[in-house]
This record gives C-alpha cells, structure tokens and sequence, in this order.
C-alpha cells in the first residue's frame, strides 16, 4: 500500500484519475515485456507505489523461477572460472617464483661462505618442508673458500623444487664450480649461487676462482643498466655486461676481475691474454 494519500484526495477530477489509471496500465505492460516468451504464472509481480508530488508511480519487480536456476548456474561457473584463474597464477608463481638478480662472478665468489670444485655422485631426496630439500652427495676436489667453516664438503643441500631457487645437478657426469652458504655446518646452494660445469667457465675466471677474486673482495662491482652512469667512489668498477651483451654473461664477466691497486682504487684487471708458460702457471687452478 502507498503510504501517502491516493490522488483523488488530493483534489483530483475524474478525468484526471482516468489518465492516471491509464499510465499504470502501460507501465505494467512496459514492465512485463520480457526479452523471451513467458507464462504469466512464470513471474511474480511485487507492486510498490511510489507516491510523490500529484502522481504516483508504478514500480515492478520480477523474480523468475527460471531465472534464478540460470542465474544458479552462471553463479557457480563463475566461481569455478575465478577458482581455475587463481589457481592458475599460483602454479605459475610456484614455476616462476625464483627471480635472481644478475651477479659477476667475483660478487658470488666474495659472498659466498664456500666456494668448492666438486664432482656429484649421488643424491638423496630429504622429505622436510613442503617440497622437500635435495641432498647431493659429492666428492670435492678442490676448495677455494670457507676452510674456517667447513673441513670437507661431503653433501650439498639445495630445494627439491625449481621454483623455490633449487638447483638440479647431474650425476657422475661433470664437475662443478658449486658455491654456497653455510648454516648449521651444513652447505646449501641455490640458483642464485654461482654453480656451474668446471669447463664451461673461462681461464680468466678458473683464475680469478683461484686467487684473483679474492683480491678484489673489498672492491664494489656497480653494474650499469642504462647510459649515462658513474663509478661514486674509488673502490668501484663500472660493469656494462648488460648494455654491450645484452645481458650476463659478458665479456667483463667472463674476462675481467675488479682488483685493488693502489691508494685503494680498484679498476678491472684482465691478466695474460695467451697462455705463457714462462709467466704464468698453464694449470688449471
């Protein structure tokens, strides 16, 4: 029911009250007309008067028993369609989720608390955490860094899982430049460490490995990513790996150490160029 009072006490005449009577009419017709056939005992009209001013008028709301099955079913599609995106973006973020920044070797050789070349001989799956860690047998050969902490590398520990940084070796197939950090007297490692098949690294780096690196842990490599930029302090070498290659590696990284001369200014230093048996040790490090 209108709570305000019907038109003809407000003063209307009967030919007034007729037109009335004739505009809800046509808008009950206007609201009934529906985008496909229906039976009248398909929808419920729910009347609601609006009163206002000299007229009042007719406002119609319809609920279909059919419509609100459809409506069910677009419901639960929809749900399910958002559950199937969401669920999408979380495996992609799991297979996407490590993001390492770019390095030189030097900078993962300085903060490294191991540095070690090894051969990986067995492996072992280790069901802690929910993707579990992997545990590397190895049998070292030679360690470049981190006799204060470790006598003997025996097994590298890494994630099981990919997306969590984890590292896959092969088995008794080559030796490995592996660096790490020590926790617990244990190693670990991880795709953001420098970890790499011994005859793919360059002599300039097997020697930098060997002793040059070292040299040069009190030097601050500052990579440059887009022109112009500038060393800010003497201790620093301007690394450009990734505007003249396009990315890493480069020729500073595979060729160059940023060693301390002195005063204490670092520059890059790029050793022999050939193989001098006179001046040099031929030797892998």
């Amino acid at each position: 029911m209108c709570a305000c009072a019907p038109p003809w006490v407000q003063g209307e005449t009967l030919e007034q009250r007729r037109e009335a009577s004739s505009d809800r009419r046509t808008a009950l017709q206007t609201w009934t007309v529906l985008s496909e056939p229906a039976t009248s005992t398909d929808y419920l009209l729910k009347q609601q008067p609006v009163c206002g001013g000299d007229s009042a008028d007719l406002v119609g709301q319809f609920y279909s028993r059919e419509g609100v099955r459809k409506f069910g079913e677009m419901h639960s599609v929809y749900l399910v369609s958002l559950l199937f995106i969401f669920s999408t973006l979380h495996v992609n973020q799991l297979t996407e989720g490590c993001s390492c920044a770019l390095t030189h070797p030097q900078d993962a050789f300085c903060n490294s608390d191991i540095v070690i070349r090894a051969k990986v001989v067995g492996k072992k799956l280790l069901r802690d955490g929910p993707f579990g860690t992997m545990r590397y047998t190895v049998k070292q050969m030679k360690m470049y860094k981190g006799f204060e902490k470790v006598q003997h590398v025996q097994h590298i520990y890494t994630d099981a899982s990919e997306s969590l940084c984890g590292v896959k070796f092969d088995i008794n197939k080559y030796q490995y430049l592996i660096t790490g950090r020590v926790y617990d007297g244990k190693v670990y490692t991880g795709l953001c460490n420098l970890n790499e098949r011994w005859e793919r690294l360059s002599l300039a780096q097997k020697k930098g490995i060997n002793h040059r690196y070292q040299l040069g842990c009190n030097c601050r490599i500052k990579p440059c990513h887009y022109l112009p930029c500038f060393v800010t302090s003497k201790n620093e070498c301007l690394w450009t790996d990734m505007l003249s290659h396009f990315g890493y590696p480069g020729y500073q990284s595979r060729h160059y150490a940023c060693i301390q001369q002195k005063e204490g200014y670092c520059s890059w230093y790029r050793g022999m160029t050939t193989r001098d048996k006179t001046t040099i040790n031929a030797t892998d490090p």
